[in-house]
This record gives C-alpha cells, sequence and structure tokens, in this order.
C-alpha cells in the first residue's frame, strides 16, 4: 500500500511538473558516474536537468539524453550554499555517494542563497556517507 501511494504521489507531481510551472530552469551536465533517482539507477552521461517550482511543489526532471531514461526527483528542502561555491556563481548538482552507491543529494540553480536538497542516500547500518561529487551545471535556457 505504501508503495502505492508514493508511486501515485510521484505520478502526481510529474503531472503538476509537465502540465506546465510558475518557473522552469534548465541546465545541462556530464556526469561521469551512476548514480540512484528514486530508487533507479541512472548511468554515466549526458544528462539535462529541468528545476520546476510550481508552488507547493519542487521538482527536478533528470533526463539522459544517451539512454533516453528520466526520472523525477521531488526536493526535501533546503540547504545553505557554501560561499566558496556562491562566489564562482556556476549552478551545480552534488552528489553523497558511500559504498560504492551514489544519489543525487542537492542542486543549485548559481542564484539562490540555498540549494535545493534531496532524500539522503540509504545506507547500510554504521555505513559512513564517504565521499560528496559536486559538478557544475550550464544554463540550457
Amino acid at each position: 500500500m505504501k508503495t502505492n501511494l508514493t508511486r501515485w504521489m510521484i505520478a502526481a507531481a510529474a503531472l503538476a511538473v509537465a502540465a506546465g510551472s510558475a518557473s522552469a530552469q534548465t541546465y545541462n551536465a556530464e556526469v561521469p558516474l551512476s548514480f540512484h533517482v528514486n530508487g533507479k539507477l541512472m548511468a554515466p552521461g549526458d544528462y539535462q536537468m529541468r528545476l520546476s517550482d510550481s508552488g507547493a511543489i519542487k521538482a527536478v526532471i533528470v533526463y539522459n539524453r544517451d539512454t533516453h531514461s528520466s526520472a523525477i526527483l521531488l526536493a526535501s528542502g533546503r540547504a545553505d550554499v557554501a560561499n566558496a561555491m556562491r562566489k564562482g556563481g556556476h549552478a551545480a548538482i552534488t552528489f553523497e555517494c558511500s559504498g560504492g552507491n551514489c544519489a543525487l543529494s542537492r542542486l543549485w540553480d548559481g542564484d539562490n542563497a540555498f540549494a535545493y536538497t534531496f532524500p539522503a542516500l540509504k545506507t547500510k547500518a554504521g555505513e559512513p556517507r564517504a565521499e560528496v561529487i559536486t559538478l557544475t551545471l550550464t544554463r540550457a535556457d
């Protein structure tokens, strides 16, 4: 039952994003590693990431241009952006990696004082989060 509810919530968010949004920004990135988005394994490659902000729903549509696969990720909150990153002024995505698994954890649009955060990488008990990888995004809009 919980799985179906989660799927319906994701489907509703996807419809809201697809129907149009108050603001949307598109970014490109070459991602050199495999990573997870909502439990779906995404292959390394050329990605387009569309940040949609339709009021209550903040989401990122992650699209692999090489494999034509996509996934949607709902923002779970906001976090401060490091001063060094803000001085660079370039949009960025951050991945959390542990035990060979990586997951998209943040997206910063290059303008705001905060980054959108996404659900944390699920790890085994006692397994440390060993690595954070940040990639620069380029605006596609």
